[in-house]
């Protein structure tokens, strides 16, 4: 039996990696154990700071900000998780926000400063609402991925591990909240918190008309070391999940197998608005465009020092684009 390279995947558990987690697709040439429990901040600690894992789904924004001070970590532009962010702004209701500038001047919380969803959210009212990054006083709950200098004028505050940010925005110790997750009270429907944008699609739909842009929220890291003692891995592993994606799109078609009563509907709708491949992969066409637009909120934010080109960020897998539209479902 030929022998191959064994590797360690952690990431999330998608639809767009089941084909790759039920053995359907094998990367060629790699037995991977793949381990799909971890909640997200866990697996980015783990891969960031303790280096445990081969090969995993981690924050853009921290890889940027390892990568850019040379920290050992590459990464292949595979972008397993997106998502539109104008509906992850909480406020408490007595605090009389009502528009985006209400926020300047004001006590706003995040689960950490350099959390992707937070860059872009940030980023997004800066540039398109005209509420400066910096005319916020900035409270964060947990300790950074990859620990970075505050830029001047920055006003950030570590809270106490006692507290709870989300608690915080509840008792109104806080007046807003920038959270990667839906939060609790919301679920509850607890009337002390509400939304920024209640209609928050109807914005989201707007703002991807009229920029085209999808945010990524995670890439594929991968250890320098496996690059370097197999160079032939990450292509082949890109191939992968590329593969993977395009047999989850084609079984999601089917509505039979979600139970939404409109999930067709929502699907069509997606086709619509975002064209047929909306997840893609790779740094060509409309990814190239986003990810200018993070790479330069974050070096605006203080998280990378100077602004890079997406080529940069990532292994090149041109070769692996190529042989992967063959593989096309």
């Amino acid at each position: 039996m030929t022998k191959k390279v064994e590797l360690t995947l952690a990431c999330g558990d998608y639809e767009i990696i089941r084909a790759l987690k039920e053995g359907v697709v094998k990367p060629d040439g790699i037995e991977l154990t793949i381990l799909t429990e971890m909640d997200s901040t866990t697996r980015h600690w783990r891969f960031l700071r303790n280096g445990e894992f081969d090969v995993a789904e981690v924050s853009l924004s921290s890889y940027m900000a390892a990568k850019t001070r040379g920290l050992p970590f590459d990464a292949i532009p595979v972008f397993l998780h997106r998502r539109f962010r104008h509906g992850f702004i909480f406020t408490n209701t007595a605090a009389g926000i009502r528009e985006p500038k209400d926020l300047i001047g004001r006590k706003v919380g995040v689960k950490s400063y350099q959390v992707t969803a937070s860059l872009w959210l940030r980023g997004l009212l800066e540039s398109e609402y005209g509420v400066p990054h910096q005319s916020i006083d900035w409270y964060s709950e947990l300790d950074e991925d990859v620990d970075f200098k505050l830029p001047a004028g920055l006003k950030l505050h570590k809270i106490g591990e006692d507290k709870s940010i989300e608690q915080m925005l509840v008792d109104g110790e806080i007046d807003a909240l920038l959270h990667p997750d839906l939060i609790a009270p919301i679920k509850k429907r607890d009337p002390r918190v509400g939304r920024l944008f209640p209609d928050y699609k109807a914005e989201e739909i707007v703002y991807y008309e009229r920029t085209g842009i999808f945010p990524i929220m995670h890439v594929m890291g991968i250890r320098p070391e496996i690059v370097e003692r197999h160079p032939w891995v990450p292509i082949n592993l890109y191939i992968a999940f590329e593969e993977a994606k395009q047999i989850a799109m084609k079984r999601m078609e089917n509505p039979r197998i979600v139970p939404l009563a409109w999930y067709r509907e929502a699907w069509e709708e997606q086709q619509a608005i975002m064209g047929d491949d909306p997840w893609a992969y790779g740094l060509e066409g409309q990814n190239a465009r986003t990810l200018e637009t993070v790479i330069g909120y974050a070096h605006q934010q203080g998280l990378i020092d100077r602004k890079v080109a997406p080529s940069e960020l990532f292994l090149d897998i041109s070769q692996g684009r190529k042989r992967g539209d063959k593989h096309r479902v």
